[in-house]
């Protein structure tokens, strides 16, 4: 992987970095500004895995919560419900690998976010 995102992109929780894209996967790197979270989602076309690279990561999967610290990771499955927040004082990045049919950003549904975005 080149160490050089081939997209940013700014989201009011922080950003997401794109590093590769092939069929039917994708590499990201999420930066969580500390105190901040992304919305309750979940996704129909694909699955993510999360590795925490720094920081704490609180992670909500379906009704269950856990602290992920450096090198801990977590796999959500399509259609289960997640959360990403950091409630550290640091940044907190995350390797986020993605696989499935489709990796639009329009496959997100929320459920719950603080941003008031749909």
């Amino acid at each position: 992987m080149k160490d050089t995102p081939t997209q940013t992109s700014n989201r009011p929780w922080g950003k997401f970095e794109i590093f590769i894209t092939g069929k039917n996967y994708q590499v990201k790197r999420l930066t969580v500004n500390p105190k901040q979270k992304i919305s309750l989602q979940s996704h129909n076309h694909r699955s993510e895995y999360w590795v925490v690279v720094t920081g704490t990561a609180k992670v909500t999967l379906g009704s269950k919560e856990k602290i992920l610290q450096k090198n801990e990771s977590v796999f959500i499955s399509p259609k289960r419900k997640h959360r990403l927040e950091n409630p550290g004082k640091n940044t907190l990045e995350i390797i986020e690998i993605q696989n499935g049919d489709y990796l639009g950003e329009d496959d997100i549904i929320r459920y719950e976010d603080i941003y008031n975005r749909k």
